[in-house]
C-alpha cells in the first residue's frame, strides 16, 4: 500500500480481466475493515491491474444519484487497445476473506 501526497492510501485492486465490463470483478487488498466496507462503502483510491499487467489509478466513489462508482482513467491495453475513461457501477461489494470483492455493473449514466 502506499500513500499519495494527499495521505490517503492507495490500494491495490485486481481485476480478473484483461479488462472491464459488467460481471467482471475486482478484488481490492488492504481494506481495513472488508466486511463493515462491503456493508458501508466508502470512496477508496485504487491501484487497479488488469491480467494483461497494465496498472492505472482509479478511483472508487460514492455518486449522490448513482451509488458506487468504479471511475477509470482512459489507459491503453498491453495489446495496445485504447479505452477511454469510463465510469462503472458497482453495485456489489462483498468481504472475500481479507479483501473486497466489488462487482462491476453497466456504464454509470453520464
Amino acid at each position: 500500500m502506499s500513500r499519495p501526497a494527499g495521505g490517503a492510501a492507495v490500494l491495490a485492486a485486481h481485476c480478473s480481466h484483461t479488462h472491464l465490463f459488467p460481471g467482471a470483478r475486482v478484488l481490492v487488498a488492504g481494506v481495513e475493515d472488508p466486511e463493515a466496507f462491503a456493508a458501508d462503502p466508502h470512496p477508496l483510491t485504487l491501484a487497479l491491474s488488469f491480467t494483461d499487467g497494465v496498472v492505472t489509478e482509479a478511483e472508487f466513489v460514492l455518486d449522490d444519484d448513482a451509488g458506487a462508482l468504479l471511475a477509470v482513467p482512459a489507459h491503453t491495453t498491453d495489446a495496445g487497445t485504447d479505452i477511454p475513461d469510463h465510469r462503472w457501477l458497482v453495485p456489489g461489494a462483498a468481504a472475500a476473506g481479507g479483501d473486497v470483492r466489488l462487482t462491476i455493473g453497466r456504464h454509470a449514466p453520464a
